[in-house]
């Protein structure tokens, strides 16, 4: 397989000025990924800092619900409060190691913004984040947590500015100051060695899983379950399993309102094959190549594309991806609140509501379940209870 590509998909599709960049960056995390130090004190932050190992919990009134054995991987509860903090921790400190000055993140849902802007005060290196100005709106109390954390925040793309806008940005911005700056890619996207750097960085998701759940159970799951963006909880999490033709990997895209073009951001299911930012994947896109615009409840998944290793699997049949609605999406966040008292992100909804339809297809009597928790739902209420105080008019 070509350095940097999983199958057909991956690739550095970029201005020859970021070149140099990525060749650095790539021989810097061909280094320290085999140094011992760097190593220890990656995992020295991961669990004193962090909170790892994070929980995996038994969701009994679930498990009751659904008649099946249902475990809930809980990266909500990690410092930042979703599972972006590992790979914001592990880039930059790797950025540090690089003597790096300054760094640049996008964000969507604002998580990976608040996660980034956490590391970089941390390891004091200024930090500054792009973010959609439509996302911002829904996600207003992140952009404030951000500043608060000492980054500078701005808003691009005008009023329906997403994630894709937020990248655009970021990308210019490296661009013109690639000696200086590291970008923090907040998932398994872009040009390489990004979408191999992040799932190194998040794949501590799926090695904890394999262990917790063989103690409880003392058997691998029948299925796992992850939202689907870019795709870095999901791989995160897949990671582990992909060599367990038995276990069942199922990614949960935004499907939207409908699977109308702009009503959704369902990239796998919707899309085909095509270069975005920086590398070669599905993509939402028509007869002529113009990217879509997308749509999802959640800013997080409002993305017209996704990390390569995802097509990959897609085309390989070794994982399957299912469109999720954003009223589907609502109704699993209620469930959730409502049966195990634990608000999950809008994004991690989607896990939800796919494990759930799963669950009323599967003819197994007391199937094993993994749904990753990606993220937890306080960023989420005032948009959630905006959205039903207008369906109630």
């Amino acid at each position: 397989m070509p350095k940097g590509y999983f199958g057909n998909f991956g690739g550095q599709f970029v201005s020859e000025l970021l070149m140099p960049a990525l060749e650095e960056l790539e021989k810097a995390f061909a280094h320290f990924r085999r140094d011992l130090n760097f190593q220890r004190e990656f995992r020295y932050l991961l669990k004193t800092y962090a909170g790892r190992p994070s929980l995996l919990y038994k969701a009994e009134n679930l498990s009751k619900l659904w008649q099946a054995r249902v475990y809930l991987k809980r990266e909500d509860l990690l410092h930042t409060g979703s599972h972006k903090i590992n790979n914001c921790l592990g880039q930059v400190l790797l950025a540090k190691k690089m003597s790096k000055k300054r760094i640049i993140a996008e964000t969507g849902a604002g998580q990976h913004g608040v996660a980034t802007a956490t590391a970089a005060a941390l390891m004091k290196i200024p930090c500054k984040i792009y973010m959609g100005e439509e996302d911002l709106r829904r996600q207003a109390l992140n952009g404030f947590r951000m500043r608060l954390l000492g980054a500078e925040v701005e808003g691009v793309g005008g009023e329906k500015g997403t994630l894709r806008d937020a990248v655009n940005e970021a990308l210019r911005d490296w661009s013109r100051t690639v000696g200086e700056t590291h970008y923090v890619i907040g998932s398994v996207i872009g040009p390489h060695p990004f979408p191999s750097l992040v799932r190194y960085f998040q794949s501590v998701i799926g090695r904890e899983a394999r262990v917790q759940i063989l103690r409880a159970e003392r058997s691998l799951p029948d299925a796992i379950f992850a939202c689907v963006g870019g795709g870095s909880n999901a791989i995160g999490i897949f990671s582990a399993f992909l060599k367990d033709k038995q276990v069942e990997l199922i990614g949960a895209e935004a499907g939207g309102l409908s699977p109308r073009p702009g009503e959704n951001a369902a990239s796998l299911t919707l899309g085909r094959p095509g270069i975005l930012q920086g590398s070669l994947t599905y993509l939402l896109q028509d007869e002529e190549g113009i990217v879509h615009e997308v749509h999802s409840v959640s800013a997080g998944l409002d993305y017209p594309g996704v990390g390569p290793e995802h097509a990959y699997l897609y085309e390989k049949k070794r994982a399957r991806y299912v469109a999720i609605s954003d009223q589907e999406a609502l109704s699993a966040f209620a469930l959730l609140s409502r049966e195990e008292g634990i608000l999950p992100a809008l994004e991690s909804s989607h896990a939800v509501a796919a494990a759930q339809k799963w669950r009323e297809k599967c003819k197994k009597k007391n199937p094993l379940m993994i749904i990753n928790l990606s993220g937890r739902g306080d960023k989420d209420v005032a948009e959630v209870q905006r959205l039903l105080e207008e369906k109630q008019k």
